[in-house]
């Protein structure tokens, strides 16, 4: 049992030494460029992805004060779509009538990035082809393969894994641990957390 937890520790620590920091500085850059020209970003994911999504929300809007949105956060318009129209198109849908533009950005949380061989996260393969046809930015933070998303986003950081067992919980981690970095950044933090603003006291 401590030989698990010293070897997914020693993963994750190793990890973040092959993170590809060139990356997060053009999506820092791209983000950047969104609030300037009053853009939105349209947090997407599924499962995980989806928890990752709501989190991500709140700190872009109050740490950073940038517009932000997932249809996650809405289970009953969510689920009536799913119900009426169908998985597939249930994210596409929602950013038709949020009004995607060229000003805005999706921002996807995935493992795989959504697989249409494999009909993996179809939802998520259909978004993006909204998002390429309005013109909109389009990130994502997945896991080595990338799949649909790594294929058509702007910026898109793949997460290196060590052990394919530990692929979904090692990339969900570190999803949560970069847009913590991007919302933490100088370039894009507006405001102070609870508990940093506390301790400077």
């Amino acid at each position: 049992m401590n030989k698990f937890i010293k070897n997914f520790l020693a993963d994750t620590k190793n990890i973040s030494s092959l993170i590809d920091i060139k990356i997060i500085n053009n999506i820092v850059l791209a983000i950047k460029k969104i609030k300037k020209q009053k853009g939105r970003i349209f947090f997407l994911g599924v499962g995980g992805g989806a928890g990752n999504a709501t989190h991500a929300v709140n700190d872009f809007r109050k740490i950073c004060e940038i517009e932000s949105y997932t249809p996650s956060d809405n289970v009953s318009e969510l689920t009536a779509r799913i119900n009426d129209d169908g998985w597939i198109t249930s994210y596409k849908e929602w950013l038709i009538v949020s009004n995607l533009s060229k000003d805005d950005a999706i921002f996807i949380f995935s493992v795989g990035g959504g697989d249409i061989k494999r009909k993996i996260s179809l939802n998520l393969v259909e978004a993006i082809k909204l998002a390429k046809y309005k013109k909109a930015t389009i990130i994502g933070i997945t896991g080595p393969e990338g799949g649909y998303t790594k294929k058509h986003a702007h910026h898109c950081l793949k997460i290196p894994i060590l052990n394919k067992n530990r692929l979904t919980a090692i990339t969900e981690s570190f999803q949560s641990i970069i847009w913590h970095l991007l919302v933490s950044h100088p370039d894009l933090k507006k405001n102070s957390m609870k508990w940093e603003s506390i301790l400077k006291k």
